[in-house]
């Protein structure tokens, strides 16, 4: 399922086709798993993203700290391109963020995603190496959120300017939590008012098993329609919901009040596909998928 034109031609840009719900909501991971698109062609593909008209949908370019050579190598090659906007995924933790830092200076950075074991030490490096205007994210290991571990990590970001991230997926079936352990993490953020991005395996609309993996994903839609919620049953039940149609029907009832609750809580997810959300938000009919632009004959 695409909702993307055939043929590789992309239709050009016209504002206001993306629904406020998901503006800036797909951060581009083309270039980690299971994508793992190289450097060199994802530079080009992120391009023309922000070029199409689904263009407001979709939020920078992630890159690992340890690619940005790469990175650097695939920009310096283009001729007359505008500034890189850049998320910086740093999973070695705070000793990656000042070399990370200064190995972005060509770019934009848009942000900062910091991997770490102490939510503490994390925020007060953030605080004393992170330019002002740059947003950060702070995830710590699952199995440290559990209980009391949870509540203890989230009243340290709520103190401090900074996001917290949750992994809901990966590439193998341990890497993705069921309903109860990601609703107890969605309701934290809510009673705090701590806003969070997610990350892995979100890239469909809708709660399924993978057929061919088996591993069961979250749907972005669940977690979008959750994050408004306070009760850990009430975030659960959402979760749960398999029904597309019955997703779609909630997104199209909500108020531009929640709209606005639910996008300070759920900022944005990384995702490895843009076509996959895209597409299957086309296909429930909440967003347009334009006919491609006419081309001259070659």
């Amino acid at each position: 399922m695409s909702g993307l034109p055939a043929g590789g031609s992309v239709p050009e840009l016209v504002p206001g086709l993306v629904p406020e719900l998901f503006r800036g909501l797909f951060d581009d991971a083309a270039v980690f798993p299971p994508g793992n698109l190289p450097v060199a062609e994802a530079v080009p593909a992120h391009r023309a993203h922000r070029a199409a008209w689904y263009a407001e949908a979709v939020g920078p370019l992630l890159c690992g700290a340890g690619r940005l050579g790469e990175l650097a190598a695939a920009t310096a090659a283009e001729a007359g391109s505008a500034s890189l906007r850049v998320g910086l995924v740093l999973p070695g933790g705070s000793a990656e963020l000042a070399p990370a830092l200064a190995a972005a200076a060509p770019f934009e950075v848009a942000g900062v995603e910091l991997a770490t074991r102490d939510a503490a030490e994390a925020v007060a490096e953030l605080d004393r190496l992170l330019p002002p205007h740059v947003p950060a994210a702070v995830e710590l290991p699952r199995e440290l959120l559990h209980g009391d571990g949870l509540d203890a990590v989230l009243d340290v970001l709520v103190d401090s300017p900074y996001r917290a991230k949750f992994r809901t997926g990966g590439v193998v079936a341990e890497a993705f939590p069921d309903e109860a352990e990601l609703a107890a993490f969605l309701t934290g953020c809510a009673q705090r008012g701590l806003p969070y991005k997610c990350t892995a395996g979100l890239h469909n609309a809708v709660r399924h098993t993978d057929p061919q993996t088996g591993f069961e994903h979250h749907g972005f839609l669940n977690v979008l329609l959750a994050a408004q919620e306070t009760d850990r049953a009430a975030a659960a039940a959402v979760l749960a919901e398999r029904d597309g149609e019955v997703l779609a029907k909630a997104v199209r009832a909500l108020t531009e009040r929640q709209v606005t609750v639910i996008r300070n809580s759920f900022t944005a997810f990384g995702t490895c596909s843009i076509a996959e959300p895209l597409g299957d938000l086309a296909a429930l009919g909440l967003l347009p998928s334009p006919a491609p632009q006419p081309q001259e004959d070659r």
